[in-house]
């Protein structure tokens, strides 16, 4: 069975309880022309396609450095979206992904609205268990830090990559200069230090990203 896609004028859900899976695919372009042209590919491709049912939407993002650009695509199960790449035309759209599940989030401003920026933080860590123990040292902490050191902050999203190799923070804030503020106070310094303390968690670090377009199912 397919649907058809709708274009849609807000950010993807992430906390939507219909998802199980999160496909990811990042890479670099040069300047923000050809970002925004790899994407208007990629959506177009997937807007003349019909989607196989359990594919929920796709979100794509130039990041604010203008040198990557990221999709983000959520399924209702494992069996779909590989699938549903091959049916696409050949390009950056059949870009292979890194499959995430959705794990916890932190909310912290539930009626803030559409995010102005996305800042994804990434961890590379060895397995599982090490994946479920940084989440929940930084969900802790951010739980118990002060409401003054995350102002801006909408929710923090942790992923985990089915492979248990990665960890991603999709954390939305209300702007750039929230995002940047917390970046210079006491409760990311102390964030970073935790992850830096915990054996088999390796921080790689984060970009910022601006949504760009998006579909839905």
């Amino acid at each position: 069975m397919t649907v058809p896609a709708v274009r849609l004028s807000t950010a993807p859900e992430i906390n939507r309880p219909d998802v199980h899976t999160v496909y990811m695919s990042h890479w670099f372009v040069d300047g923000a022309a050809q970002g925004r042209a790899v994407l208007d590919e990629i959506v177009d491709a997937w807007e003349r396609s019909p989607w196989f049912e359990g594919v929920l939407s796709l979100s794509c993002y130039l990041s604010t450095e203008h040198d990557t650009v990221l999709t983000y695509a959520q399924c209702a199960n494992d069996d779909v979206y590989r699938p549903f790449l091959r049916s696409l035309p050949a390009g950056p759209a059949r870009t292979e992904p890194i499959a995430y599940r959705p794990h916890r989030s932190v909310v912290r401003d539930p009626a803030a609205g559409t995010p102005g920026t996305v800042a994804l933080a990434s961890f590379d860590v060895d397995g599982a268990e090490c994946q479920r123990r940084i989440v929940g040292t930084v969900v802790n902490h951010l739980e118990s830090a002060p409401a003054e050191d995350q102002e801006g902050l909408i929710a923090a999203h942790f992923h985990l990559s089915v492979d248990g190799t990665r960890v991603m923070n999709f954390a939305e804030w209300t702007s750039d200069e929230a995002h940047a503020a917390f970046l210079d106070g006491a409760t990311r310094r102390r964030s970073l230090r935790l992850s830096l303390d915990t054996p088999g968690v390796r921080p790689i670090g984060f970009k910022r990203y601006h949504l760009h377009r998006s579909l839905g199912a």
